[in-house]
């Protein structure tokens, strides 16, 4: 478990203590894609002044290590990203713990990073439009 204050990196991922964790169960999207910005000042705003739980998973996410995180308080940062309609759960890594946060047709407004949990999307298609990538999420 680490403990302490949080520098935000994107809207999934944080550092505390020189750890770089990736928010455990859901995909925010990345600051390039439209609501990645959003996604990370809302963090930032969230995490603002307090102290952040991390409980680690053995699991690790490419550089980072894997935890779900806390405020003082107990919520759950990465339920108040879906509430917010800037994260999605991800089943694959959550189980479907999140999914009934998500409010109606986030999936669709946050199209790339629904694509890249369905393995739709490589780095490269980045710039397709999303009338595309959103109708093959829908399916």
């Amino acid at each position: 478990m680490l403990k302490g204050k949080c520098y935000v990196i994107d809207g999934d991922t944080v550092v505390i203590s020189g750890t770089r964790i990736r928010i455990a169960g859901i995909d925010a999207p990345e600051l390039d894609h439209p609501w990645g910005k959003k996604a990370k000042f809302t963090l930032i705003g969230l995490c603002k002044g307090q102290i952040i739980t991390a409980t680690l998973s053995e699991e690790m996410s490419y550089d980072r290590v894997v935890a779900t995180c806390h405020l003082q308080d107990g919520t759950d940062l990465a339920a108040r990203l879906v509430e917010e309609g800037l994260a999605l759960d991800w089943p694959k890594f959550s189980g479907g713990a999140y999914r009934h946060l998500e409010p109606p047709g986030v999936r669709r407004k946050l199209w790339r990073a629904a694509a890249r949990q369905q393995g739709r999307m490589k780095p490269a298609e980045s710039d397709q439009q999303p009338e595309k990538l959103a109708s093959e999420v829908s399916k």
